[in-house]
């Protein structure tokens, strides 16, 4: 079935994972499609200024990876020709939590690609480039989304280009994909509308990565490892991942201060510290490929654009700009996607009314709080912590006993290890765990304590 036109040209601000799957959502129902990064794109794999958080450790989740595939057919071929690392799921990474050690490794089915950051930005590229109606433009900072003398619509952006020159573009569509939504957040203040509420967990998180050549006298009995620290009393955990390239990335780290340091020997004094001795055994006497990158993440953000009640026509924030998510539950990239195909369907549906761009932003923000729900749930397991800053849910400790129980039950019974691993890779929402039967289980687990 063709697709509806619905303008003559959308532009996107921001040509990272958020803004370059919107884009591949917009392709089929503009004229023209023009993608404005501020960074210089690289021709290939390798790291930007624009993305620091980029040189660590990433996950792509199965969902991901399928709303990849729908957005541009054939992209796991993509992955597999980059040479990513083909991983089954719940047996090819050993998982370590307190009380499993490892927890019960099994092939639930599934393969996932283990692979760097740069690299499926890369393949996303060349995908959204090889649209004849799309254009990237690099080296264009994004300096104000322009709007109409009312403030009632958006009519485009201002930008300056690689010469340092100020440009304006026309827009029927403004793609906030920018990461944060500073631009979003000041048209707002400039026409006199209230900012979106905000609900925020602060984390303040910190971590460190390596890159390491894979020895020869790798372990046969996992390609990857996650390692959790006894919560709430130590927050240290890591997570060891294999790179096309024969590598692996290591990240370690933990919150409210006791973080790694930036060199090798504190990366390594680190790592022996963790709970358990798996990943400093497998990289103390590894090759080391560069130097430790740090990174740290304050708090995690949701702001709340569908209770606003008037919203500038031909804007659409997207991506971080809604909810930045704790990066230690490998959600970012994936929920951008799963977003990206939610606007593909938006624009599919609205298509054939009157004012399709007029009813897109409302629509959007309505139906995508059921989409970040699941991720956001899980981000509110951080209250674990005590430093946690923010408003911890009243059941939260009922939560908590919840949540161990169905562990022991997961590792117990292979079809409940499917389930939560279904939830973690956001296939299935977090209600399915309200399910009758299922809660009569844990109920039972729990009175064993």
């Amino acid at each position: 079935m063709a697709s509806t036109l619905i303008g003559k040209q959308a532009v996107v601000i921001g040509a990272g994972m958020g803004g370059l799957t919107a884009a591949g959502a917009l392709a089929d129902h503009f004229d023209q499609v023009v993608v404005l990064e501020r960074d210089t794109l690289p021709s290939e794999p390798t790291y930007r200024a624009g993305t620091p958080q980029a040189r660590h450790v990433h996950g792509l989740l199965l969902s991901g990876q399928r709303a990849l595939s729908e957005l541009f057919p054939g992209f796991e071929q993509d992955l597999a020709r980059a040479r990513a690392v083909p991983l089954r799921v719940g047996l090819d990474v050993r998982v370590e939590r307190p009380g499993y050690d490892p927890f019960p490794q099994r092939d639930l089915g599934w393969l996932i690609y283990a692979v760097s950051r740069p690299t499926i930005e890369h393949a996303v590229r060349r995908r959204v480039e090889s649209r004849a109606n799309t254009t990237l433009r690099q080296c264009c900072r994004v300096q104000e989304v322009l709007a109409s003398p009312n403030g009632g619509a958006v009519t485009g952006v201002r930008y300056e280009n690689d010469n340092g020159a100020s440009e304006t573009i026309a827009a029927d569509l403004v793609v906030d994909a920018s990461g944060r939504g500073a631009l979003t957040l000041a048209l707002l203040q400039s026409i006199g509308r209230p900012l979106p509420e905000e609900t925020t967990i602060g984390i303040d998180l910190g971590y460190a990565t390596c890159v390491f050549a894979i020895p020869d006298d790798v372990p046969t009995d996992w390609k990857g490892v996650m390692t959790f620290g006894q919560a709430p009393q130590n927050s240290r955990g890591g997570l060891m991942l294999p790179l096309e390239g024969n590598r692996w990335m290591a990240t370690i780290g933990g919150r409210h201060g006791d973080v790694p340091s930036g060199d090798a020997e504190g990366f390594l004094t680190y790592a022996r510290a963790l709970r358990t001795p798996t990943i400093y055994n497998a990289i103390r006497h590894a090759r080391r490929l560069d130097g430790v990158t740090r990174y740290g993440f304050p708090e995690s953000v949701r702001r709340h654009f569908e209770r606003l009640g008037v919203f500038p026509r031909g804007l659409l924030p997207i991506g971080d700009a809604i909810c930045r998510f704790n990066p230690v539950y490998g959600q970012g990239m994936s929920v951008a996607a799963l977003e990206a195909c939610l606007l593909q369907r938006l624009l599919e549906r609205l298509g054939g009314d009157s004012d399709p761009i007029g009813g897109l932003a409302p629509t959007f923000f309505a139906e995508v709080q059921a989409l970040i729900e699941t991720p956001w749930s899980v981000a509110i397991l951080d209250f674990v912590f005590p430093d946690t800053r923010g408003q911890r849910p009243a059941d939260f400790e009922t939560t908590l006993k919840f949540g161990i129980a169905l562990t022991r039950l997961a590792a117990e019974d292979p079809a409940v290890h499917k389930l939560t691993v279904e939830v973690q890779h956001l296939l299935r929402p977090r209600s399915v765990y309200r399910d009758p039967a299922l809660v009569q289980r844990v109920l039972a687990k729990m009175a064993e304590a």
